[in-house]
């Protein structure tokens, strides 16, 4: 099959692009040569990487990275000390850190000295009420000016943050404070989406969370309980704060991905974690200074962090709109935004060609857009490139553990809709067939060391997770992580889904074994198979249901709204149950575990 690019760069955009500069400095006409210097010249990449973003550092490395403890324990900055909240605070005063807008409202501005001065009364308030460096901070609120603030003001404090999705049940909110044990929450009274008000304070009530700090949005109140407190109480009048120095792999954040085992892997990010995330940010989505960054997520999911460094360490604005990326208000945003780099999942792609929604709008301030999270459809993402007059999408696939991307595109090569151009530079893959022999078509193995992959997981061995039973290649160690790629004859690559049992569903990775869980406590339900199936045309996978029967009275028809809803109250509202499909015993491999391949392969050929 010939792929054919659907853009192709100009020699402007070549030229003005980041990746350009410093091919330029060291004489690379190839961008592929680019890259493989990248990988095998990893200190020299990293030192100019960290002075291409202006890294702040209080005290200086003294080896960029230090392996002498094995790939799979790298120190990267070694010795150095900074917190990596000063490297977000670098552009002008008075130039636009965020730029946002609530539903039904007006576009409202916060400069960059605004916003620090925001960080700092919250850190401050963190330390009039006694809580102390180390001490951990939960938020589970949606993605706003505040939520922001909270994230760095408790990094900037020495302050460990937990992100919890604000769409996550009581159930799931629970899991994470049991995993984590946090001082305090952060949250909202409701959350407000289309209208509507949605509960978001009594579902940490219901999860049983600590102390809660409660923002008001709504003009009902709420009662708190005892311990708790509002915003206003909280925020203390105090600009002025000293940044906590620490050192390169103090823990910043805890963010959660779902493994193939129940509970979800708790992942540390440490201060070298975001300089991954802003230098793709800075080479592969081409983020300068002052740009617009828009990429409507939450700081649950790792896109959440990311977007925050990715933005400010790049001086670029951040762009929350406080609704969902559904409707004309949203278009409207970021044409009046003035948005440059649009970030999707392309679920909302989908919605946006089926509804024509955003044809009316102006969007030529667009550079580039970029798609993660979950499989795109060619035919989708032309469309979406065409909405900006026909800009590029940068195909960004990575995960939580890596702090960023490991396959992407750039702006400097043809874009072709739906593949990704290049492994990220200062990371390396290889795909492995099943006898472990490289291939065209198999499992990504990642080649250690590169910035940004985790060291340890809170509530797992980490070796045994990524490293225990992995191939060698060419005598080197290999990390595993799950995904499966083809590459093309043109060196492009495009993803194959999972190989293992957990699913991206809504952008969003899960485990079967959680869905499972709870559909196994159904009435008709005997036990149950949960499978990610991708659609012919491609695009994101679709959650399908194998399972064997309780003989029971509830009608077919009943059995699919049933699941959906177990499915949607407990686990996610973004998890739905597209097919549920009988059958008479789930097929099982010698030591009795689900051969969930063999139902993906039987439901595709049917």
């Amino acid at each position: 099959m010939k792929y054919k690019p659907f853009w192709k760069p100009s020699k402007k955009v070549i030229e003005h692009s980041n990746i350009f500069k410093m091919m330029q400095q060291h004489g690379f006409n190839n961008y592929q040569d680019f890259w493989k210097w990248s990988v095998t010249q990893k200190d020299s990449f990293w030192e100019e990487t960290l002075q291409n973003l202006a890294i702040k550092l209080q005290q200086k490395y003294t080896s960029i990275v230090d392996v002498s403890n094995g790939v799979e324990n790298p120190q990267w900055l070694k010795n150095a000390k900074l917190n990596i909240v000063d490297s977000c605070f670098q552009n002008d005063d008075d130039s636009i850190a965020i730029i946002f807008q609530k539903e039904g409202g007006q576009l409202q501005k916060v400069s960059q000295k605004e916003l620090l001065e925001l960080v700092n009364r919250i850190a401050n308030g963190l330390l009039k009420i006694g809580l102390k460096k180390g001490d951990r901070i939960a938020i589970d609120m949606p993605m706003t000016l505040e939520a922001v603030a909270i994230y760095l003001a408790g990094i900037k404090a020495g302050m460990p943050i937990v992100t919890i999705a604000d769409s996550f049940t009581p159930n799931e909110i629970a899991v994470r404070l049991k995993i984590t044990k946090p001082s305090i929450i952060f949250t909202q009274d409701v959350l407000k989406r289309a209208g509507k008000e949605l509960p978001l304070f009594q579902k940490i009530v219901d999860a049983n969370a600590p102390k809660a700090v409660v923002l008001e949005v709504s003009e009902k109140t709420i009662n708190l309980r005892s311990h708790d407190m509002y915003w206003t109480d909280f925020v203390s009048p105090n600009t002025e704060f000293e940044t906590v120095i620490q050192h390169p792999d103090d823990i910043i954040t805890i963010l959660f991905s779902s493994g193939t085992t129940g509970e979800p892997k708790a992942i540390p990010w440490t201060h070298t974690t975001p300089i991954k995330g802003a230098s793709d940010g800075y080479y592969h989505q081409d983020i300068h200074k002052n740009d617009v960054v828009c990429w409507p997520t939450n700081l649950g999911w790792m896109m959440g962090p990311w977007l925050v460094f990715a933005a400010l360490i790049n001086k670029a604005t951040i762009a929350l709109y406080y609704g969902a990326p559904m409707g004309e208000e949203f278009g409207e945003f970021v044409q009046y935004a003035k948005v440059t780099m649009l970030g999707v999942i392309p679920s909302f792609v989908k919605y946006w060609q089926h509804t024509k929604c955003m044809e009316n709008f102006n969007w030529d301030t667009i550079k580039c857009f970029s798609s993660t999270g979950e499989v795109s459809n060619p035919n989708e993402m032309e469309y979406l490139m065409q909405l900006a007059n026909k800009k590029p999408v940068i195909e960004y696939c990575g995960g939580t553990e890596i702090g960023g991307g490991y396959v992407t595109s750039t702006v400097v090569q043809p874009n072709i809709a739906s593949t990704f151009s290049t492994q990220a530079l200062g990371g390396e893959f290889v795909l492995l067939d099943e006898n472990n022999n490289k291939t065209t078509k198999g499992e990504l193995f990642l080649l250690p060391p590169i910035m940004g992959l985790s060291n340890t997981l809170l509530n797992r061995n980490h070796f045994e997770v990524y490293y225990k039973n992995t191939p060698k290649f060419e005598g080197n160690l290999t990390r595993r992580h799950g995904d499966q790629l083809l590459q093309l004859e043109n060196g492009y690559y495009k993803a194959q889904g999972r190989v293992d049992d957990a699913m991206n569903l809504g952008g969003i990775k899960v485990s079967s074994v959680q869905i499972e869980a709870v559909l196994n406590k159904l009435s008709f339900v005997k036990e149950a198979a949960a499978i990610a199936v991708s659609p012919k045309d491609g695009g994101p996978s679709l959650l399908v249901v194998y399972y064997v029967e309780n003989p029971t009275e509830v009608t077919k028809e009943e059995r699919l709204q049933q699941a959906k809803e177990v499915v949607r109250k407990q686990l996610n509202p973004l998890f739905k149950v597209s097919d549920l499909v009988k059958i008479e015993k789930l097929p099982r491999t010698a030591s009795n575990k689900v051969m969930r391949r063999t139902l993906r392969d039987l439901y595709e050929s049917e």
